[in-house]
């Protein structure tokens, strides 16, 4: 990791690709902006101006370093809406679907979070990748162990990440070194958020796993924190695979379906994220939308697993939209790019019978996850006075986008390009609250 932290207000030049709006729910000429010869100025850490070079450069301060990005997009950082650190060093674990994947790959992986030196060492990875790859926000599930949590603060902290993130919450159902307790949970899960909520550039997150994993006492606890921190944040799981669907339905015989669970015990509304979704019906997308609750759409995951294509549109439907942000879900995701994700968003879609197009694709992965999380007041656009979190793309990062790159007539289809070809290659650049936090090597292009 490439560090270099700026002392005043910074400017950065070339092309300017933001959302300003919900492309899936009004026009693309109204949510999308583009500036060929663009400028941003940044000032202690937020967006001072974005707009044209010509209109905007008598505002420079005297003697001010212009970063000079022409032939390079320049978009507000990549905010991933689900992802588990504790799982990177399980990624391509092949072979099994959800329940028999979690005996059999995370619950082992997440066992040695106990040991606080694995637990550092991999929030160092998983931090250093989120920057390689654009990412400068992230709703993170730690592990049942408090130190986890630490870990994670401690390094996004030293980066400048806005990382939301907050400990498992897991009772029953689970081996019995992973288990807390209703109470340990809560107590736990609150200390946690009294010493790290607020800090800086980190938020916390009630994080019971998913009802499977959560005793009925659990859960009402988890509601019960949430409810005397209602500026905090919650996610979980939810209806991911087919199995697990019945499964819960079993152990949960008395409520509606899978969202009226987290529903009764106060874990859905605003600044909750729900992963997956896949199986939800119409009744349950209506209460998502009804609630503000959001959805984590998690493709690349999705697919490895077997677990079913998530119907983007039509939960996107104009009659009662659902917030709908990317997320990897890293270890089951197999990539740390949202360029990726973006791609394999695409491809699901259209499987799906519904395809998105690239700019709606470029919307999810920046101010729809914002929105998802409640944050779009201050990150996924390069609006005036939001955190200057930006993400620098190189349309010819490898010989073949160069080629590739040659023959594109607009900036859609350059997007296009980048979701299909991207990867980490495809970052030039992250900054985080104005920091320049990772720099490509320039011998990894093309």
């Amino acid at each position: 990791m490439s560090t270099a932290y700026a002392d005043g207000p910074i400017a950065l030049r070339g092309a300017l690709v933001w959302c300003e709006d919900d492309p899936f729910l009004s026009s693309e000429e109204q949510a999308f902006r583009h500036e060929a010869d663009g400028l941003v100025i940044c000032r202690d850490g937020k967006i001072a101006a974005a707009g044209s070079y010509a209109s905007l450069k008598g505002e420079l301060p005297p003697d001010i370093a212009v970063a000079d990005y022409r032939g390079h997009l320049i978009a507000p950082g990549f905010i991933d809406t689900h992802i588990h650190f504790v799982q990177t060093g399980i990624m391509g674990a092949h072979g099994r679907q959800l329940l028999d994947w979690l005996e059999r790959h995370t619950f082992p992986a997440e066992h040695a979070f106990a040991d606080q030196t694995v637990a550092r060492t991999t929030a160092r990875v998983f931090c250093d990748e989120l920057l390689r790859n654009g990412t400068t926000t992230a709703l993170v599930f730690c592990s049942v162990h408090p130190q986890s949590v630490d870990a994670l603060f401690e390094e996004a902290s030293q980066r400048g990440l806005l990382i939301v993130a907050g400990k498992v919450l897991m009772d029953r159902n689970a081996p019995s070194a992973l288990l807390d307790t209703a109470q340990t949970g809560y107590d736990q899960s609150k200390a946690l958020l009294n010493k790290w909520h607020g800090r800086g550039r980190l938020r916390y997150a009630v994080t019971p796993r998913f009802a499977g994993t959560s005793t009925p006492e659990q859960l009402e606890l988890a509601g019960a924190l949430w409810k005397e921190h209602p500026d905090a944040h919650m996610q979980t799981h939810i209806a991911e695979n087919e199995r697990e669907v019945a499964w819960i339905r079993e152990i949960f015989p008395k409520r509606r379906d899978y969202f009226d669970i987290y529903a009764h015990f106060g874990l859905t509304g605003r600044r909750a994220v729900l992963a997956h979704g896949i199986h939800l019906d119409e009744s349950e997308l209506c209460r998502c939308h009804e609630s503000g609750t959001a959805i984590a759409h998690c493709p690349t995951s999705n697919t490895f697993l077997g677990s079913g294509l998530f119907r983007l549109r039509d939960a996107r439907d104009a009659k009662r939209p659902v917030e709908i942000g990317l997320g990897t879900d890293i270890g089951a995701g197999t990539s740390f790019s949202l360029l990726a994700t973006m791609g394999e968003a695409y491809k699901v879609s259209q499987l799906a019978h519904a395809p998105i197009d690239a700019i709606e694709a470029f919307y999810l992965a920046t101010l729809g996850g914002a929105r998802a999380l409640d944050l779009g007041g201050r990150i996924g656009s390069l609006a005036p006075g939001q955190d200057a979190d930006l993400v620098i793309l190189d349309p010819n990062a490898t010989p073949l986008m160069a080629f590739r790159t040659r023959s594109v007539s607009s900036v859609k289809e350059m997007l296009a390009v980048l979701m299909t070809f991207g990867d980490d290659r495809a970052v030039k650049a992250t900054y985080a609250a104005g920091h320049l936090v990772h720099e490509r090597p320039s011998s990894a292009g093309g």
